[in-house]
């Protein structure tokens, strides 16, 4: 593959995307466990709860600088790096941008300080409102990130001016309530909660197996299990809302996730597995499950889910029609207030289908004279690379019920076997914890690399995006972003493990004062351990 300026630009933001994600899920999901975690202090007054919260509020507070400093490298890259889409979506992005750093951002910042300095100084009420703040303000934050990324998966409220080849908002209430942004905003968070609850039944399954701090872990995973397993429950929920969000408005991404090249029968099957061909256009030693894909597309079993072949035989049509419309743009700007009605009219009834002429931009400097053998790379071009979608779809779906079945299996250890727990369980639990970044980052790349060609999907190709910058600048620039980030890779991982060995470190003599004093209250205590025997 020849990586031009559009390729690296994508890679570069691609790279940094995804590592900024590493961040975001686990931010979404511990700031809320801390706060529950806190409640429950404020509710019994026990220091062991404290202890705990200030534990993990500790490791959220790393995750929660560095997440903070790399989603700010991500806005300035597009002006950098991709000036004609921040041209393009400026007045529609510009709102919720606007609302996530006044609402949100400002929210988080103000009140994080406070979470961490403010134990001495509020009282404890107080300081769990606080908690719950920097909670709520962390998820606000990705609430509007999300509304601006749903946005170019379904652009509604938005008209497109041709006087200034960019669009304009015309309903903010669509663009908040669009309903791709709901069901990316909810699946989104869920996933965080998935891996907030991960990494604290795998940390405290560390220290069970090595006999520390025993009962901060098993309060733990308590906590996180329950909150763990609602939350990998909603993930496949909405997961499949998405997905029926997707058969309206991102049908070739379905058909491409699907690995379906024909249009078949309604209901379509479900592909467990198989070995996706572009070229032949099929997807070998395919195993399939009937009527799934039609029941989780359509939520029928009568309607049809429209195969990859088919949608780039549409997609030559509305190319076709969108020329017509780049041609009525171009007098339009030639003319301008003298223009023919008739071309305003023309251009009107093809507007919808502009967004396709675009594609051709690729391949001539005026789509409005392209040849047939241009239209047609044009359409074919609509057809992303199957097989990674294919598979980072399995892999996600295939961790997800991973999860369901993990939460599920501590749940009922926590809750109905008194917190004992077998050690292969304990081992599972700490091998586990890369699991829910990874499910995560097939996520995004199903979500952004199945949208391509497109920017904005419909609407504005990638290769039309870019800034007029040089191969060498962006590589450069490149390269000094993953060393950049290489280095503050280190510096969390290495914080994070130093942190995790040391264990809960304030107010230990008042919490282990307490468990002794509250061992002996309980005169019936078994003083069994946490970690069960082979027989139990």
């Amino acid at each position: 593959m020849e990586f031009g300026i559009v390729e690296l630009s994508r890679l570069q933001f691609a790279m940094t995307a995804m590592y900024h994600f590493l961040f975001v899920p686990l931010t979404l999901g511990l700031s809320i466990i801390v706060a529950i975690m806190e409640t429950v202090y404020v509710m019994t007054n026990r220091p062991i709860w404290r202890q705990m919260t200030k534990f993990w509020a500790t490791l959220f507070g790393i995750n929660f600088v560095l997440g903070v400093a790399t989603g700010i490298t991500m806005e300035f890259q597009f002006g950098m790096n991709w000036a004609y889409y921040s041209h393009y979506v400026g007045d529609i992005f510009g709102a919720p941008l606007a609302i996530e750093g006044l609402m949100a951002f400002f929210l988080e910042a103000t009140f994080v300080g406070l979470m961490f300095f403010g134990w001495d100084k509020m009282s404890k009420v107080a300081h769990a409102i606080v908690t719950w703040l920097v909670a709520i303000g962390s998820n606000f934050s990705a609430l509007w990130i999300l509304i601006a990324n749903g946005w170019m998966q379904n652009p509604v409220g938005a008209e497109f001016n041709p006087m200034t080849m960019r669009m304009e908002m015309t309903s903010f209430f669509e663009v908040l309530f669009n309903e791709v942004a709901q069901a990316k905003f909810v699946h989104t968070v869920s996933a965080g909660y998935v891996t907030a609850a991960v990494f604290v039944i795998g940390v405290s399954a560390w220290y069970l197996l090595r006999d520390r701090h025993i009962d901060l872990a098993r309060r733990s995973i308590t906590v996180a299990a329950a909150f763990g397993l609602a939350s990998a429950l909603s993930v496949v929920v909405l997961g499949d809302e998405s997905g029926y969000s997707a058969t309206d408005h991102q049908k070739m991404k379905l058909a491409a996730m699907e690995g379906m090249w024909d249009t078949h029968d309604a209901p379509a099957d479900f592909t467990l597995i198989g070995i996706p061909d572009q070229e032949a256009r099929e997807t070998k030693f395919a195993i399939h499950i009937p009527w799934v894909m039609g029941i989780i597309g359509t939520r029928s079993l009568t309607e049809e889910i429209p195969g990859i072949n088919d949608l780039e035989q549409q997609a030559e049509e509305r190319i076709r029609s969108g020329m017509i419309a780049y041609e009525a743009l171009m007098q339009i700007r030639e003319e301008r207030e003298a223009v023919d009605p008739a071309v305003t009219a023309t251009f009107e009834e093809h507007s919808d289908d502009l967004g396709h002429a675009f594609l051709l931009r690729k391949y001539t400097d005026d789509p409005a004279t392209a040849t047939e053998d241009q239209i047609l790379m044009a359409a074919e071009d609509t057809i992303p690379t199957v097989w990674p979608l294919f598979w980072a779809f399995r892999i996600m779906v295939g961790l997800g019920f991973g999860f369901i079945a993990t939460m599920g299996f501590f749940f009922i250890r926590a809750s109905f076997k008194r917190m004992q727990f077998p050690r292969w369980s304990l081992h599972l639990a700490v091998w586990m914890i890369p699991a829910p970044w990874i499910a995560a980052e097939m996520g995004w790349f199903v979500a952004e690399f199945g949208r391509q060609p497109w920017t904005v999907d419909g609407v504005l190709p990638t290769a039309m995006s870019v800034s007029a910058l040089s191969v060498t600048e962006v590589a450069m620039t490149l390269a000094g972003f993953v060393a950049f980030y290489t280095v503050l890779f280190v510096i969390e991982m290495g914080l994070m493990l130093k942190y995790i060995r040391k264990g809960p470190f304030q107010d230990v003599k008042e919490t282990e004062q307490w468990m002794d004093d509250h061992a002996r209250r309980l005169r019936g205590s078994t003083g069994a351990s946490p970690i069960a025997t082979p027989a139990e």
